[in-house]
């Protein structure tokens, strides 16, 4: 079933992104480098110093004080976790009032394993919100301790959450540079972080027609259990049909089979030059390519004149059975092709297709809240 969705919007919803440690706090901090639109954005953790290099408007938490003093875990998750229950109180005050709370943690290591499940918890028990959880994992051909750690983590936080997008790490490998610093890798895995997050935040808070609200989105994300998000941006005489194409074939469905989803919301953002041909032939395109009468499908369209020739379409596909994700991460090794969707609409011998670097979503951000509990 497919529902255009006309402009309708009530009040604003509370939006707030919980990073948790340091892999969380990171994902923050490219937040508030690219248009991250009326959302607060909180950084916990138990270590102090990590903190105070957060810049406002990130609002700073700092759980654990007497468990670390302010020292960090040192990979520890259980400390971690006894540190999220010691500061159980300023979570409470923090998820209280939200509508949409989103958790994001690097699993593996000591405060987001650990800690990222309690919040959860805490925010599941205080907060008639949608929670969803966004975190990567280590590189599935690592294995080991840490592999089995993060594993641990993420199914005590899967407990408390709608909606679980489970990112690994080894996804990004075939999008990477061989050459690649490690600092640039994490700081990748770090964007990637941001642009799941993002587009569903765009989604809800840009103003545009054919919206998807917020009410939409919980309509679809609420207790979906496992979700996968696809970006594509493009420009060019057939942007519409590459954009889309690259949304669908994104790191983060590569593999995947977006049929067996339950629930899809895809959200196209361009200037006012886009063309009516433009939104009919794009959504056909995802129409066509989902093909199952069973899924509900959900299109959005945001004007933003900063894109001028450029348009980008994002996919948020949910509620894949836990054997899809199973599936999905052990493919993260493999060096496979990505699948190849195509249709009548897309002839692309002969013409002009431009795709754009996936590190070049930023524009100029502005926050609405400017308050910090932690100095």
């Amino acid at each position: 079933m497919v529902e255009l969705v006309d402009n309708f919007r009530t009040n604003e919803a509370r939006i707030k992104v919980i990073g948790v440690g340091g892999g969380g706090g990171n994902a923050l901090n490219r937040m508030l480098e690219s248009s991250l639109k009326n959302v607060d954005l909180i950084a916990v953790n138990t270590d102090l110093q990590a903190l105070k290099r957060h810049k406002s408007p990130i609002v700073k938490i700092q759980i654990g004080e007497n468990t670390t003093r302010g020292l960090g875990v040192g990979g520890d998750p259980e400390k971690g976790k006894q540190s999220a229950l010691e500061s159980e109180e300023y979570i409470k005050e923090i998820a209280g009032d939200a509508d949409l709370i989103f958790i994001t943690a690097g699993m593996g290591g000591g405060t987001g394993t650990g800690a990222a499940p309690v919040i959860a918890r805490i925010a599941r028990e205080n907060a008639d919100a949608l929670i969803i959880g966004v975190v990567t994992k280590p590189f599935a051909c690592e294995g080991g301790p840490k592999h089995d750690l993060a594993e641990k983590g993420i199914e005590e936080m899967r407990a408390y959450v709608d909606s679980m997008l489970i990112i690994p790490n080894s996804r990004l490998s075939d999008t990477l540079p061989k050459d690649i610093s490690a600092e640039d890798a994490f700081r990748a895995a770090d964007d990637v972080l941001k642009q799941a997050i993002k587009g569903i935040t765009d989604v809800i808070t840009s103003q545009g027609v054919m919206n998807v609200d917020f009410a939409d989105v919980k309509s679809i994300m609420k207790n979906s259990s496992n979700a996968l998000i696809g970006i594509g941006r493009a420009k060019g005489e057939n942007r519409h049909i590459a954009a889309a194409k690259e949304a669908i074939r994104s790191p983060l469905l590569e593999n995947t089979d977006i049929q067996d989803a339950k629930g899809i919301i895809v959200n196209i953002i361009a200037s006012k030059n886009l063309k009516l041909v433009e939104l009919e032939e794009a959504t056909e395109y995802i129409k066509k390519v989902v093909s199952n009468d069973g899924v509900k499908l959900k299109f959005g369209k945001v004007y933003d004149d900063e894109m001028k020739d450029e348009m980008q379409v994002t996919v948020i596909a949910t509620g894949f059975p836990s054997r899809v994700i199973s599936r999905h991460f052990k493919d993260s090794c493999k060096k496979t092709a990505p699948r190849d969707y195509e249709t009548d609409i897309l002839k692309e011998e002969g013409n002009n297709l431009q795709t754009v670097p996936r590190n070049d979503f930023e524009r100029p951000a502005y926050m609405r809240r400017q308050k910090r509990l932690l100095d």
